[in-house]
């Protein structure tokens, strides 16, 4: 094994020392951690190119100037002014962990700008199109019911994918209607169902999901034909396959449902503080963007069918 071999596998450590300290202060998510972990692995890999000295002492000291460098060339390479910017932010609380363990005496980050952004609208779908993608699914196949159940009760409640294909059985209240979710940095909200999701949940209770299981045993609420939870990648697939099904032109994500929800009560009326309760953001600010959604939509439909348009 080369020197290069044993400074590559030492590194690892110094990351994942930073990742369990932020878990245990913050108690992030799994998807939250892998991200940080593949943005300072970015960074490493760049530096790697760069020096023929020992890595983890490139990693741990290096300056300003290296870290403008890299971002420097991460916009050479075409890469947007967001993504710049959430590397950028790893790397801020990567050098603030290190500073604060005394592994380095001034944090290289700490006056380095972060890009400028430009407020980009989130894609979301008008209602026809809401109501073709929920109508999509077979429901008369037990696969066909519970993707029809997962639109439905991600379009009533707004959750984010990772909390939706996460759900257990024990965090939803059917007499209720309200399910029980546990959200960035270990916060719960209760957030109501609705009738309809409500109805669709019970179809699928009662039958469904233990044909889906076969015998097996699983807490999660949502699970394959193969009795294991639902994952992330695999309900991508399904919206993308649906929306398609379904001759959506609007590119979708897994995200969009959670847009079309925030943005269709706000056209509807809601007050923007209880969107934001039931999104689960911690800041007024972050839920503010669907308001800029609403009226670009209302400027749309006056364009359009007004004479004087």
């Amino acid at each position: 094994m080369t020197k290069r071999d044993v400074e590559v596998i030492e590194l690892p450590e110094i990351i994942e020392q930073f990742l369990d300290a932020i878990w245990m202060e913050r108690g992030l998510s799994e998807n939250t951690l892998s991200a940080y972990r593949t943005d300072i692995k970015k960074f490493v890999t760049w530096l790697m190119r760069l020096s023929n000295n020992s890595l983890s002492d490139t990693l741990i000291n290096a300056k300003r100037n290296i870290i403008v460098s890299y971002l420097s060339d991460l916009e050479k390479q075409n890469i947007s002014a967001r993504s710049r910017a959430r590397l950028l932010s790893s790397l801020r609380r990567f050098y603030a962990y290190l500073l604060r363990e005394k592994r380095i005496e001034i944090d290289p980050v700490a006056l380095i700008d972060a890009p400028k952004l430009g407020r980009s609208l989130p894609k979301t779908l008008t209602e026809n199109d809401v109501e073709s993608l929920l109508m999509a699914p077979n429901t008369s196949t037990s696969l066909g019911l519970r993707d029809r159940v997962l639109f439905e009760v991600l379009y009533a409640t707004g959750l984010r994918v990772s909390e939706l294909v996460s759900m257990q059985v024990t965090q939803i209240n059917l007499q209720q209607g309200v399910l029980r979710v546990t959200g960035k940095g270990n916060k719960e909200r209760l957030v109501p169902l609705g009738e309809e999701a409500v109805n669709w949940l019970e179809k699928y209770l009662l039958a469904t999901r233990t044909d889906l299981l076969n015998g097996k045993i699983s807490d999660a609420l949502f699970v394959t034909k193969r009795g294991a939870a639902m994952t992330r990648q695999a309900f991508w697939y399904l919206i993308k396959r649906y929306a398609f099904q379904a001759e959506i032109s609007t590119t979708i994500s897994p995200h969009t449902l959670r847009h079309a929800f925030a943005t269709h009560l706000l056209n509807h009326g809601a007050d923007l503080r209880v969107v934001q309760m039931l999104l689960g953001h911690s800041d007024l600010s972050t839920t503010q963007i669907y308001t800029h959604v609403a009226k670009a939509r209302l400027k749309s439909l006056h364009s359009l069918h007004h004479p004087r348009g």
